[in-house]
């Protein structure tokens, strides 16, 4: 899948918040029941979330290479690569973040017979069609931008259903060698025609976190600041506000600076931000009378914090037409 432009919000700047959330940790463990039951998930005490061991974070400042359009030889100086869950990890030189498609399907494969490849849309309407989301005339609701179809998650049997079969992909992720997990389409909501709310999406990433966490993997907020239809200053803390708390390790935020909404990153997780600007929607931006695109002038903010990136929108590999990274 390749990248969906964001939607502009705006937020304050608040690093000392960010600092001292960050100082709370975020441990591994509440342990749910991935049964196809209505029950509420069975939750772990604090006490015993705290006998696991936090998942590692990336390095904040340690070059970023955004590899989900091919897998390639990371540029000089990275330390944090993204690649598709399909694709093996760039090597133990490496934080290795696997890429998940976490509330839509892949678009069916053009060219291959029966559209059939594991997780597309026809994958799943073979596999598992009742987790696919419908409109009362029993259509599939389809992101048309990206022709993927949408999951059903607006009960907890759903979930845990939906739960059961990603949670394989985790796992693969865990077994090839990645680090931490990037699930997009976190907004999926905004694209469900009205029939699936953003608190609908939230519950089955109160299922996700604790699952990925006790592969002894980190997690990922992808996008999704606004508030309340996003994870607004509750990203670290959503899924128990407990200590030691539970949420989202670190971000993964494309275009906040073309809608000036990075702030909404860094007010949560500090300089561990990893930002994604884009060549087609790099604006001129001017202050005091000076004028410089967004991906300049985030440079200039936020650059020798934290890893900030300028790439192509179809995230092509070097060598490839219109192939753009470009580092602060």
């Amino acid at each position: 899948m390749q990248p969906r432009p964001r939607g502009p919000s705006s937020a304050t700047k608040r690093w000392a918040a960010a600092a001292a959330l960050g100082g709370l940790g975020v441990t591994t463990l509440i342990a749910v029941a991935f049964g196809v039951s209505e029950r509420p998930p069975t939750v772990a005490t604090p006490a015993a979330r705290a006998d696991i061991s936090a998942p590692a974070l990336p390095p904040a400042t340690g070059g970023f290479s955004y590899q989900l359009g091919g897998s390639y030889a990371p540029e000089a100086g990275v330390q944090v690569v993204s690649r598709d869950r399909r694709a093996e990890p760039a090597g133990d030189g490496f934080y290795n973040v696997c890429y998940v498609n976490l509330l839509q399907t892949q678009p069916d494969e053009e060219g291959v017979a029966g559209n059939g490849g594991y997780g597309t849309t026809q994958w799943w309407i073979d596999n598992h069609p009742d987790l696919l989301l419908r409109d009362t005339d029993g259509a599939l609701v389809i992101d048309g931008e990206w022709n993927e179809a949408l999951f059903d998650v607006r009960t907890p049997a759903q979930r845990e259903r939906l739960l059961d079969v990603q949670r394989e992909w985790f796992q693969g992720c865990a077994d090839a060698g990645y680090q931490a997990i990037e699930p997009d389409n976190l907004d999926a909501a905004g694209r469900s025609a009205g029939l699936v709310s953003f608190a609908q999406t939230r519950e089955y990433l109160k299922l996700v976190v604790p699952a990925v966490h006790d592969l002894g993997l980190a997690i990922a907020q992808k996008n999704t600041s606004d508030s309340p239809d996003g994870y607004g200053l509750t990203g670290r803390t959503f899924v128990d506000t407990t200590d030691p708390v539970q949420g989202f390790d670190f971000a993964i935020a494309e275009e906040c600076a073309a809608h000036s909404e990075c702030d909404a990153y860094t007010d949560v997780y500090g300089a561990l931000v990893f930002e994604i600007e884009y060549t087609d929607a790099d604006p001129v931006q001017q202050r005091d009378g000076v004028s410089r695109t967004a991906f300049e002038w985030i440079c200039r903010d936020d650059g020798p914090e934290r890893s900030i990136i300028l790439r192509d929108r179809a995230l092509q590999p070097p060598g490839a037409p219109g192939h753009v990274h470009r580092e602060c």
